[in-house]
């Protein structure tokens, strides 16, 4: 759901820009870095992927600023792919473990 409102409001962002509403602009960047920022901070820093997450969303954080200070709608179209392709791993991870879990359940009933 994080990802999702991201994307949402990196494209309110861009809509904004295209209609120089700095304003608007502004605000949809802020709550996107918001999310972001709430990503990095549930990470579990005790695992190897985490520390690479963190880096990834260090990155993103960057080019949501940078796209802030610059209007910078590539910055911003760069982000919605990062954030797409964790959304979309997220979707396989967790669609994976509920086959397992209901494979391993109906073969026991």
């Amino acid at each position: 759901m994080l990802y999702n409102g991201c994307l949402k409001f990196t494209n309110l962002a861009k809509a904004a820009i295209q209609q120089k509403n700095i304003e608007e602009k502004n605000k949809y960047i802020l709550k996107a870095q918001n999310i972001i920022q709430e990503l990095m901070v549930t990470l579990n820093m005790d695992l190897d992927v985490s520390k690479n997450m963190m880096s990834l969303y260090d990155y993103i954080h960057h080019q949501l600023i940078q796209a802030n200070i610059k209007n910078d709608i590539a910055a911003l179209e760069e982000v919605e792919e990062f954030v797409t392709e964790f959304r979309d791993t997220w979707k396989q991870v967790i669609q994976l473990n509920r086959q397992q879990q209901y494979g391993v359940q109906g073969g026991k009933a």
